[in-house]
């Protein structure tokens, strides 16, 4: 049973179904793309952690995941729990999926992260007006794909952007936390019986202040030995303190000068087709395989079969009305170019990019390295033409 049916969760799908499985799928949205690829469709929302473990109780699966999304790992794990399948426990998808409770698990363990306070309304925040240091973050603390994310320089602003905030929380409320100021990375990892182990670590690129959308992601990462070393022991520090003993882990990481320091931790595997197809065409392992085995209970082999640089950069376009997009089949014949995507079209709008959704489309490149795959990635999106009318 796979918590999802969006076009985050298709790649497990189609992949549970080459696996020659019967999948079930979980979705709210009737019209989900998944749906279509399933055997079986139960329509509750994934964040309804007792309609998924009804569904789970019904239909009786031999394993149930997610991946892309935090929140949905909830009713994972409390279905899993249900029905004795192989996932994370409930208590640590709590802190998993939880801002404010992931941060304080850093803090009782020590992994190096930045200093926060919880915020439940305005006579909370007031009471912080001498406590802070700017620019600092503001976030909710259940929310993910950068909604509500915004950094603030003052007081009043931090006022003023609040509600914007607030109103992109699911349970009211919101944490803000020191700015970090360095160069983000991701780690992907897969925990087996216990056994941490770490697949690749991705150089990012973000919009950068106020939202930080992500834009770009490049592996190998091309920081130098050393730092890659200190970004896996915190990578490990971390999954340790929120006690995952099993299944894929997406960490977000600041190296900052003062060394690598944590942002957050998704108990599940990353989004932004990082886990999907930028670790597969770098390494060979398919990490959506090596996912569905382990909530099946299997004990799945994770080598890597070479390695290689691969990359995905987002397609952005001036802000209205999209009337002309071209140069996409010009791009796909290039051989690196593995694959091209448009979320947007022709009579949809083109926004500026405060979260995930509202990107474009992104290309994405395997080639013999990094650097490679990133100058190819690159030159591939400037020919891509996108013209917009704003009437």
């Amino acid at each position: 049973m796979i918590v999802g049916a969006s076009v985050l969760q298709l790649p497990a799908i189609i992949k549970a179904k080459e696996m020659g499985l019967e999948v079930a799928v979980v979705d709210f949205n009737p019209k989900a793309i998944g749906i279509n690829y399933a055997d079986k469709y139960y329509n509750a929302s994934t964040i309804d952690e007792e309609e998924v473990v009804k569904a789970a109780i019904d239909y009786k699966p031999d394993g149930i995941m997610t991946l892309a999304t935090d929140m949905p790992m909830r009713g994972v794990a409390r279905a899993a729990e249900r029905l004795n399948l192989s996932s994370i426990k409930y208590t640590t998808a709590l802190k998993a999926t939880d801002k404010y409770e992931m941060i304080k698990a850093f803090k009782k363990s020590k992994v190096a992260s930045p200093w926060y306070y919880l915020v439940n309304n305005y006579k909370e925040l007031s009471l912080l007006e001498d406590k802070l240091t700017y620019p600092c973050i503001m976030k909710p603390t259940d929310n993910a794909g950068s909604h509500g994310v915004t950094l603030v320089s003052s007081y009043k602003e931090l006022l003023e952007k609040y509600e914007y905030c607030h109103n992109n929380s699911r349970c009211g409320k919101v944490i803000i936390e020191e700015y970090l100021i360095g160069e983000e990375v991701s780690v992907e990892a897969i925990v087996i019986n216990g056994k941490i182990n770490i697949l690749q670590i991705t150089d990012k690129i973000t919009t950068g202040a106020p939202f930080f959308v992500e834009i770009g992601h490049t592996q190998p990462s091309r920081k130098s030995a050393k730092i890659q070393l200190q970004i896996k022991a915190l990578a490990e520090q971390a999954i340790k303190s929120l006690d995952i003993d099993k299944g894929p882990c997406h960490i977000e990481i600041m190296v900052t000068d003062k060394g690598p320091v944590m942002i957050e931790l998704g108990a599940r595997m990353g989004g932004d087709n990082i886990a999907t197809h930028l670790i597969p065409l770098s390494t060979g392992i398919d990490m959506t395989e090596v996912s569905i085995r382990i909530a099946l209970g299997e004990i799945p082999s994770i080598k890597p079969s070479f390695n290689q640089g691969a990359a995905i950069r987002y397609v952005s376009a001036p802000t209205g009305k999209i009337k002309l997009i071209e140069g996409i089949d010009k791009v796909r014949t290039i051989s690196e170019v593995k694959e091209v995507t448009f979320i947007k079209n022709i009579g949809d709008t083109s926004k500026e990019i405060n979260c995930s959704n509202d990107r474009i489309g992104f290309i994405i490149v395997q080639a013999e390295n990094a650097i490679q795959a990133s100058k190819i990635c690159e030159n591939a999106v400037k020919q891509i033409n996108i013209e917009v009318s704003n009437d």
